[in-house]
């Protein structure tokens, strides 16, 4: 039996896509670097900041690496009322009948914790988040299982009450190294077939489908 849902949030619960695009090439733009199409910048959705940078530019130094996050961040904070991201279809109606049914939920992302509370609190769903888990809250970020192991600890519930749910490959692995039962969703920013790669235990097309599990 489910007791506990731990959420990714870009491309899961939130449509963020435009956003990390358009902040992704002002920063590429802000810092003269050659400026990477939207398909590999999707592929790096879900990895903490640093590492998407890394894997988009692997010929950086620690340092550069450091500035370009840096730069993103300051970006990030300067649009953030021009283009504001929603919620897809029935996230919050789902996770309202989920916490009505006394399924436990939380959200493990890789965007910082003040990011995240932010839009939490901003998209009106705060009240149905039991617990937050942000990529400064951790030392191993996804696909590491430490997210997911570090929120069982923390509210005191075992990896096979659990499912971890979220659109990339690395929420789906993450999942499977904790023990914990795994939900692939393909309205976010990964396609079916790279999903399926990642082995989940299923794949859902709408996040209504969750109140039938």
């Amino acid at each position: 039996m489910i007791r506990l849902i731990v959420f990714d949030f870009d491309g899961t619960l939130g449509d963020t896509r435009a956003n990390i695009m358009m902040t992704m090439q002002g920063a590429m733009q802000a810092l003269d670097l050659p400026e990477a199409d939207e398909a590999s910048i999707a592929a790096t959705i879900g990895l903490p900041l640093e590492e998407g940078f890394r894997q988009l530019f692997p010929q950086l130094s620690d340092e550069e690496i450091t500035r370009c996050a840096a730069v993103y961040r300051e970006i990030f904070e300067r649009n953030r009322g021009k283009l504001k991201p929603q919620l897809f279809p029935g996230v919050k109606e789902t996770l309202a009948a989920l916490k009505r049914k006394g399924i436990v939920l939380t959200v493990a992302s890789s965007r910082s914790s003040k990011s995240l509370n932010g839009f939490l609190d901003e998209m009106g769903i705060a009240e149905y988040i039991s617990y937050s888990l942000g990529a400064d809250q951790v030392l191993r970020a996804k696909p590491d299982p430490e997210p997911v192991l570090q929120t069982l600890r923390e509210l005191k519930m075992d990896a096979g009450e659990t499912l971890v749910v979220g659109d990339m490959p690395v929420d789906i692995l993450m999942g499977r190294r904790a023990g914990a039962r795994t939900c692939a969703v393909t309205w976010g920013n990964a396609d079916r077939e790279a999903l399926a790669k990642a082995a989940p235990d299923l794949i859902i097309d709408d996040i209504t489908t969750l109140l039938q599990i």
